[in-house]
């Protein structure tokens, strides 16, 4: 699943018709540990990162990890953080969804850290590349752009989050077969008013609602689901980080797949582009609209969800 280029796609589509000029108009994104695809967070036992012998596991716990924690590793805002704040950031940090894959690989979702922001923007970068059909030539300027968007992001958090989707693939160890994890995907996730873009695309979502955007697959790693597990946890997620159930996203008139995605996970259409917004060179695009049931059946309409699997990957493309 290409990202469909929402809250920081809109400026850069402008961008691309206007000579792709310096964007100094991206605004805000997460905390903490150590990745880096050279050198990865995943030193640690594998069993432990990855349960082999689990469907779908949740982990919210408050114990300590080897992880850098928020207080050795502060957020750059500037602000005061209160302590229903710092409760949240804590929450975010242990924030972690395991899950086993059809093809036996598994997949973990958590909050992105710090050390893992440049894998990130090159993921992204290359995805907006390929959604605008841009050539290879604007990835390096497009990665500009998105790293400046997600340190700004990072410095909303608990107000707005981003997060990564890794894949280990099922491998045989008595065959001398090597460990195989890569990042899978990415998707970004506002939980108020304080989290949103400041420049939303349109049709503009209500600023104080949940938002999710921004959502992207690695290509090699499409048709298998992996977008809707992401877009699963960001509900989980929002279940537990705002009152608000209503949650919104975008999607492209012309992306058929993601919107067949969407509409499978319970998303309806909320408003429309006016055809008038072909006239800045922009695609026309759906905004859609969830009611988000109570929290404690988040977790049990997930589990239905992923039993449909084999089907759900064909819309991951």
């Amino acid at each position: 699943m290409a990202a469909t280029p929402f809250s920081l796609s809109s400026s850069i589509d402008h961008h691309h018709h206007h000579s792709l000029r310096a964007h100094r108009t991206l605004r805000h994104q997460p905390p903490h540990s150590k990745t880096h695809i050279i050198n990865p967070i995943f030193t640690h036992p594998f069993p432990k990162i990855f349960p082999k012998s689990t469907h779908l596991i949740l982990t919210c716990s408050s114990h300590s990890s080897s992880s850098p924690t928020l207080q050795e590793n502060p957020l750059p805002t500037g602000k005061f953080l209160s302590n229903d704040d710092l409760e949240k950031l804590k929450f975010l940090e242990n924030f972690k969804i395991f899950h086993k894959l059809p093809s036996g690989s598994m997949l973990l979702i958590r909050v992105m850290q710090e050390q893992e922001m440049d894998m990130t923007v090159e993921l992204l970068a290359e995805s907006f590349a390929e959604s605008m059909v841009l050539p290879k030539a604007y990835v390096k300027l497009l990665g500009f752009l998105v790293k400046q968007y997600l340190v700004e992001r990072r410095a909303l958090m608990p107000h707005a989050v981003t997060l990564i989707a890794f894949h280990r693939r099922d491998t045989d160890e008595e065959k001398g077969e090597i460990e195989d994890i890569q990042l899978a995907g990415t998707v970004e996730v506002s939980f108020d008013k304080l989290g949103a873009n400041l420049s939303p695309p349109s049709p503009t979502p209500p600023k104080n609602a949940p938002y999710i955007c921004n959502m992207t697959v690695k290509k090699s790693l499409r048709r298998q689901g992996i977008g809707w597990h992401l877009l699963k946890a960001s509900e989980e997620l929002i279940s537990q980080m705002s009152l608000v159930r209503e949650v919104y996203l975008h999607c492209r008139m012309i992306d058929s797949a993601p919107f067949h995605m969407y509409s499978k996970a319970g998303y309806t259409i909320f408003k429309t582009d006016s055809i008038l917004i072909l006239l800045t060179l922009q695609r026309r695009k759906h905004l859609m609209c969830k009611q988000l049931p109570p929290p404690s059946n988040i977790v049990s309409e997930t589990n239905v969800s992923y039993d449909d699997d084999k089907n759900l990957a064909q819309m991951d493309a």
